[in-house]
């Protein structure tokens, strides 16, 4: 096989884009990161992002980032959409090869290193993959921003905000989480918060998340925590009822959520062996067998 090629493994979500570089042989270069990479916010801005990551991740292993040499594997938010996801394709760069599924793919990929196991990931949105022993990968959730992405960021952010709007207009108090909120959209009244509404996308309204975290003893926000642990045991069950395999929770919001998950699934999780970005390693390193099978 050609050795003078590099791996590129991405995880792009709606909120940032995490790249892993490395050699033809699958060891791991260097890393680095940039802004969102999920295909809702445009195709062109994924690829923006994916090659900002890149180049910095190049320049971080002293090498020069030159496509023409790079196999990519991309685990994506909002692949499912297939338009999206041609589009995405039309406009990739001269590269020598490209994998892309779902960044929950890729999260299963590294999380159980390929070995039959269930997911839950749990970042700007969410969505639960599981890998059965025929290797038949099954979702549940992740039908995207602004109807699902139960537990994730964006979901938080489209409930939290509520409790800020009744607050400014006498429906609920102007506490410290409404006060908490509207600091971090910048609003001081009824009009500036419309603005803010009027302009939020899904990256915006993830953004309230930490909000909630930080506020977690508040009867709104621990009632939403409350019912996004409730929101991750029901897609793990969906995709294993009988409980027999393990779960991982993934992505920036697995850590801090996993004391609100029901004590049933508590003891069937299990860390993860590793990321999304470098399950999309594994799915270049499959790629790029099939685009340099004997050499160049």
């Amino acid at each position: 096989m050609d050795t003078h090629f590099y791996l590129i493994g991405v995880d792009g979500g709606g909120t940032g884009t995490r790249v892993v570089l490395g050699d033809a042989q699958g060891r791991e270069l260097a890393s680095a990161a940039s802004g969102p990479s999920g295909l809702a916010l445009g195709v062109e801005r994924a690829w923006q992002s994916i090659e900002a990551a890149s180049a910095d991740a190049f320049a971080r292993a002293g090498l020069a980032l030159d496509w023409s040499r790079c196999v990519v594997g991309c685990g994506l938010a909002g692949v499912n959409n297939r338009d999206w996801l041609a589009a995405f394709r039309d406009k990739a760069p001269a590269i020598a090869g490209l994998a892309v599924e779902s960044d929950a793919y890729t999260t299963l990929l590294g999380a159980h290193g390929g070995a039959p196991g269930v997911v839950v990931a749990i970042g700007t949105g969410s969505i639960a993959a599981s890998l059965d022993h025929a290797g038949a990968c099954r979702i549940a959730g992740g039908y995207g921003y602004p109807t699902a992405d139960e537990a994730g960021g964006v979901w938080f952010g489209l409930r939290i905000i509520v409790h800020a709007q009744r607050a400014l207009d006498g429906r609920a108090p102007l506490d410290d989480l409404a006060r908490a909120l509207l600091d971090r959209v910048g609003a001081r009244d009824r009009d500036s918060l419309v603005v803010w509404l009027c302009s939020a996308n899904q990256t915006a309204y993830a953004s309230l998340a930490p909000v909630v975290l930080a506020h977690r003893d508040h009867p709104v926000a621990a009632r939403l925590l409350a019912e996004a642990g409730e929101q991750i045991e029901q897609m793990a069950t969906a995709l294993n009822p009988d409980g027999s395999l393990p779960v991982a929770l993934c992505g920036g919001l697995s850590v801090p959520l996993r004391e609100f998950v029901p004590a049933g699934l508590q003891a069937r999780l299990r860390a993860p062996l590793s990321d999304s970005a470098h399950g999309a390693l594994q799915l270049a390193q499959r790629e790029a067998v099939k685009v340099f099978p004997t050499g160049a």
